[in-house]
């Protein structure tokens, strides 16, 4: 049986399960939009830097990026109900572990918890959809699915800065891990699936290569911030896992039933799909990371402020998902990516320009429009990839999706922050001559880093909106050749 959900049930969606699902992976994700904000504070309390703290997203996406290759696997093997409960109790469990932490190290050993149980919720989610809806509806159903994910980054910067000014930064997973409990229990008592016994085996050597070469890459990337990309400790874990990575794919490609089947990219929109996402991921984190920073390192605003900067944005995502979903049934992807595209390539380029007097409601409008951008792009893309697979292919393609959205994501995160820290030195250095104020040097050097890390985000974004013009509309394969046999 492929999938979650036998084929005898996909003609009535089952939507308890769903249901169930929805509300882990809205946790899921209110948990990471609440640290955001948090971020600064962070960095104070525990005395790291930038470089150091951007390890608590890039963290939480390397563990991800490692463990989302074995979710097709995990998805074909067991069922529903054991998987959503195994990934749920991880996460409440790494949440404790993140309220209670007084070091780094131990806050950024939580996040890691929290990222495995992510990482095995996210693509269950999204295969239980696939196999329950038909193409015709996917879209719409996928923009329902937006609307209650983006509703997570509505609440969850206002609630973090509200949280973050009148208490400590752990009350955010003391406020988190009650409702994980909560849901786990939820999923214990009203998740009644069965799975029929799959003889799948866990091949190791794959496992053991795709590990150090997600692993690898992120690690390398990600230390460029502190290190600086010519240090051995960055480019050695890189070359090592691209290494790893190629020796993989060529084990997986040999296997008759493969952890990770790379077999997906034989299907051209699938394919263009997964490179337009990853590359706007790399864009699109830089708003996600460095405007906190900005305006709060910078500016001086309040957490609270701040929050409530990024909630319109928020607000526009959530409101416009299920509109984006039925749009795409309605016409396809291309015309949304285009339109999409353009707005988020002006909008980025916007941020190149901040000063030290940007105008606070301006940052809010400019956010705000290129949220709406994103969301224009980013479900219509993805499910017209999917919807070229023949059923067999689905638990791959969104284990293939998450991971490389993971793998692009903390890769784009990394790349960003280091640009900020390497272009503030620079600038730190050659302002140094003319000005007295160390600290107005510091600061004026780190506006013109994030400028020069939004630069390289706007060209992130002008090579996904180049791609978006080869976009077809695409429907399953198994059924074109159907009607070509007949």
């Amino acid at each position: 049986m492929i999938g979650t959900i036998p084929k005898t049930d996909a003609k009535r969606p089952p939507y308890g399960i769903i249901t169930v699902l929805m509300i882990g992976a809205f946790i899921a994700f209110l948990n990471n939009t609440l640290l955001n904000i948090a971020l600064p504070s962070i960095m104070s309390d525990l005395s790291v830097n930038a470089a150091t703290v951007q390890w608590l997203t890039t963290g939480f996406m390397l563990v991800n990026g490692v463990l989302m290759p074995m979710s097709a696997f995990l998805i074909q093997k067991y069922s529903v109900r054991r998987l959503f409960l195994v990934a749920m109790g991880i996460f409440a469990f790494g949440t404790i572990v993140a309220g209670m932490a007084q070091i780094f190290p131990l806050l950024l050993t939580g996040r890691m918890l929290q990222a495995g149980g992510t990482a095995i919720m996210m693509p269950l989610l999204m295969n239980v959809l696939l196999v329950s809806f038909p193409i015709e509806k996917r879209g719409t159903v996928m923009g329902m699915f937006g609307m209650i994910m983006m509703a997570a980054p509505a609440i969850g910067p206002t609630l973090s800065g509200w949280i973050v000014e009148h208490y400590e930064w752990r009350m955010l997973f003391h406020f988190v891990w009650p409702i994980a409990l909560t849901i786990f229990l939820l999923g214990f008592f009203l998740l009644k699936d069965k799975k029929e016994k799959v003889n799948l085996k866990l091949d190791l050597v794959s496992l053991t290569l795709s590990t150090i070469g997600f692993g690898g890459v992120l690690f390398g990337f990600s230390s460029a911030g502190n290190a600086g990309f010519e240090s051995p400790r960055v480019y050695l874990p890189i070359v090592i896992g691209v290494i790893s990575l190629v020796t993989f794919i060529r084990r997986q490609n040999g296997q008759e039933r493969p952890m990770l089947n790379f077999g997906v990219y034989r299907y051209p929109m699938f394919a263009l799909s997964s490179a337009i996402s990853m590359v706007l991921n790399m864009a699109m984190f830089s708003g996600m990371l460095l405007l906190p920073i900005y305006v709060q390192t910078i500016r001086g605003i309040s957490p609270m402020d701040a929050g409530l900067m990024l909630l319109p944005g928020a607000l526009v995502m959530a409101f416009m998902s299920p509109v984006t979903g039925r749009l795409f049934d309605k016409f396809g992807g291309r015309m949304l990516s285009i339109i999409g595209l353009t707005i988020m390539v002006v909008t980025t380029f916007q941020f190149t320009k901040l000063t030290t007097e940007t105008p606070y409601f301006y940052l809010m409008t400019l956010h705000a429009v290129r949220m709406f951008g994103i969301t224009m792009v980013m479900m219509p893309v993805s499910t017209n990839g999917l919807n070229q697979l023949p059923r067999k292919f689905y638990p791959h393609g969104t284990a293939m999706n998450n991971t490389l959205n993971q793998l692009s994501g903390a890769i784009g995160t990394a790349l960003l922050v280091a640009i900020m820290s390497i272009q503030t030195e620079r600038y730190t250095a050659s302002m140094g001559q003319d000005t007295t104020s160390g600290n107005g040097i510091n600061l004026l050097a780190m506006l013109e880093g994030i400028n020069d890390a939004f630069f390289v985000a706007t060209c992130f974004a002008l090579v996904s909106l180049g791609l978006s013009f080869f976009i077809k509309r695409a429907r399953p394969a198994d059924e074109e050749e159907k009607e070509k046999a007949a």
